[in-house]
């Protein structure tokens, strides 16, 4: 397939986002095109033939592309089955078993159990749920500054990304830490002067921030902060959502540390989600508990299919090589375009900074015009995350076109037609 824009968004695209602005009560500025089935490895195609290529994998979600041969044979063994959905925490179907199998021998020893639900938010939910169960005398969470759990209350609470997520809404008791290096001794006041370790029923934080900017930990406080919350009995949690599943060259962004979680989280590439620990953190019967968590099984087949594809694919390398050659592209465009700045990431988790987030949100506008789907991250952030699969010749393209777009948005660039409408389509992806 081939980068072709036309317009956007396109007529049969407009209509639906019409009546989608009208009808959606969580309505927040999606990107101006409404998707086609139509795709091939790292490019798809809209419902008006607009073609582009995704440096943005589905916010993470899809790490193998569009139409994987693999996927598809999956989706071939299920075109008769009816239904695809079952209430799968009571009713289990043999995907449920299977996924929990093969993801648990991607998770470190002892991390050898799951609990399977439908979305990143959910997981992190039930991980804190799964702490406070197993720590009876549990009064907070800790949490850090600028990081984005999700947006169900509980995780919304350990979220500290935008006001808009949070504003209106009742929260559960957290403090904050910073994420920097003064992290390590803010915790150790914490517990022992504000608090006692009883107190505290989970340290969650993730390796790296996704919406909070794509910031990775620093490896003295991730290092320290394991080392204070096991001497103190607090669990951590690791929230890998958006960077698990080999976004980073390694199946799970903590391992770049050298540590292991006491409970962690995963999602988005997995296709469903999945909050994991030891079988000895099990909690009571119905405890936690979802009619649709672990019920939905072709997005458990595929799920399971994705871990093997990775792994017979070899495409953890792939990962750490091609993100090596896309940040050595990036540091090169830098060089002559001051406007980048602070290249950052591991692996296809990679980000630059723009000098503000009147230009950023320009800069995301006139890529998605020249074919290049790219997202926000933090207040000036972009982050470039594509499939897997991604090859040089492909990143080439894409860095030929934000080279070309940042020539176009230099000197107060502003956005012209309908198109402007969606400035700001990037600021509201998790």
């Amino acid at each position: 397939m081939k980068i072709n824009v036309r317009e956007l968004p396109g007529p049969r695209s407009s209509k639906i986002l019409d009546r989608n602005k009208k009808y959606n009560l969580g309505w927040a500025k999606p990107y101006p095109f409404i998707q086609s089935n139509e795709g091939e490895g790292c490019y798809f195609k809209d419902i008006d033939g607009n073609t582009f290529l995704d440096f943005s994998s589905q916010i993470a979600s899809n790490p193998l592309g569009y139409n994987h041969p693999d996927l598809l044979k999956t989706l071939e063994k299920y075109s008769r089955a009816t239904p695809v959905k079952f209430a799968g925490q009571d009713f289990i179907p043999i995907e449920h078993q299977d996924l929990i199998d093969e993801l648990t021998t991607i998770t470190p020893e002892g991390i050898d159990s799951a609990f399977l639900i439908n979305s990143g938010a959910e997981a992190v939910e039930n991980a804190m749920k799964i702490a406070f169960f197993n720590k009876p005398t549990a009064k907070h969470g800790i949490s850090f500054e600028q990081a984005f759990h999700g947006r169900t209350l509980g995780a919304l609470s350990a979220t500290n990304s935008k006001a808009v997520q949070s504003t209106h809404f009742p929260a559960l008791s957290f403090k904050r830490l910073p994420f920097d290096e003064t992290a390590p001794e803010k915790l150790e006041r914490i517990i022992h002067s504000e608090n006692s370790p009883d107190d505290i029923g989970f340290v969650i934080m993730e390796p790296i921030q996704g919406e909070g900017g794509y910031r990775p930990a620093p490896e003295r406080m991730m290092k320290q902060i394991r080392r204070i919350t096991t001497e103190n009995g607090i669990y951590l949690i690791l929230d890998e959502v958006q960077s698990g599943m080999g976004r980073t060259g390694k199946w799970w962004a903590y391992e770049h540390y050298g540590i292991k979680p006491d409970i962690m989280t995963s999602g988005k590439a997995l296709q469903v989600a999945a909050t994991m620990a030891n079988h000895g953190l099990q909690t009571a019967p119905g405890s936690i508990s979802s009619t649709w968590g672990g019920g939905g099984i072709i997005d458990l087949a595929t799920g399971i299919q994705i871990i093997k594809s990775i792994k017979t694919e070899k495409l953890l390398d792939n990962v750490c090589k091609m993100g090596k050659y896309l940040s050595k592209r990036l540091l090169e465009l830098s060089k002559e375009n001051s406007e980048v700045t602070n290249i950052r990431g591991y692996g296809l988790m990679t980000a630059f900074d723009l000098p503000g987030k009147e230009l950023r949100d320009e800069f995301i506008l006139e890529s998605l015009r020249n074919g290049l789907v790219i997202l926000g991250c933090g207040i000036n952030g972009v982050r470039l995350i594509p499939p897997y699969i991604i090859e040089e010749e492909q990143i080439d393209q894409g860095l030929e076109i934000i080279e070309k777009t940042l020539e176009r948005c230099r000197g107060g660039y502003k956005s012209e037609g309908r198109i402007k409408e969606f400035l700001g389509c990037g600021e509201n992806v998790t």
